[in-house]
C-alpha cells in the first residue's frame, strides 16, 4: 500500500537533498538507531532514544537537548518502511511518556504530520526527497504550517547537514 499525503487541504512542504553515499548507506542512516542518533535533530542539539521500535506500526521516541538545558520530546510512527526506497511515518511532538503534545512553541502547530521519504541513486550519490504535510489539520494549523516553510527548510537543512558529515565518516 502506498500512502499519500492525506487530508492535506493545502501546501505540503517538499525538500531534496542530494547526498555524496550510496542510496543503501543512506538508508541505513534513517533506519538503523545507531546512524540515526548521530546526525538527526537541530544543529546544537543532542539526541536521545527513549524508544526504537523501526518497523511498520513501531515507534521512535526521543528527546532533543539543547546545550543549555532546553529540552524537547518527539516521536515517529512508521507507516511503511520499503529499503532501500521509501519511508513513511506520522510526526508528532511529545512528551517523556510518549504521548502526544501540543508543539512547545505554538499551539497551532499541527499535532500529527505525515512525512515520505524517498531515496534514488544516481552515479553514487543519492537523492533524499522529504514531502511532508499535516494530518486533519484544522485551517489555522495549515496556515501555521505553511508559513514555516522556509523556517523548516533551514532546520532541515541543518540537520541534513549533520548527515553529510556522518555519511563522510563513516
Amino acid at each position: 500500500m502506498s500512502e499519500t499525503l492525506e487530508n492535506v487541504s493545502g501546501q505540503e512542504l517538499v525538500i531534496t537533498r542530494i547526498v555524496k553515499a550510496p542510496r543503501d548507506l543512506v538508508f541505513q542512516a534513517w533506519t538503523e538507531v545507531e546512524r540515526f542518533s548521530k546526525w538527526w535533530g537541530p544543529k546544537g542539539f543532542d539526541l536521545g532514544v527513549a524508544n526504537a521500535d523501526i518497523r511498520p506500526g513501531g515507534e521512535f521516541h526521543y528527546s532533543m537537548k539543547s546545550a543549555g538545558g532546553q529540552e524537547m520530546w518527539g516521536k515517529f510512527v512508521y507507516r511503511e518502511i520499503e529499503a532501500p526506497e521509501r519511508l513513511v511515518f506520522v510526526s508528532s511532538f511529545s512528551n517523556p511518556e510518549g504521548e502526544i503534545t501540543q508543539a512547545p512553541f505554538s499551539n497551532d502547530w499541527p499535532l500529527r504530520v505525515l512525512n515520505i521519504v524517498t531515496f534514488t541513486e544516481q552515479n553514487g550519490e543519492t537523492t533524499m526527497t522529504l514531502r511532508g504535510g499535516p494530518i486533519n489539520a484544522s485551517a489555522a494549523e495549515q496556515a501555521f504550517f505553511e508559513g514555516m516553510f522556509d523556517s523548516m527548510r533551514g532546520g532541515f537543512g541543518g540537520t541534513f547537514d549533520q548527515l553529510d558529515a556522518y555519511l563522510a565518516s563513516v
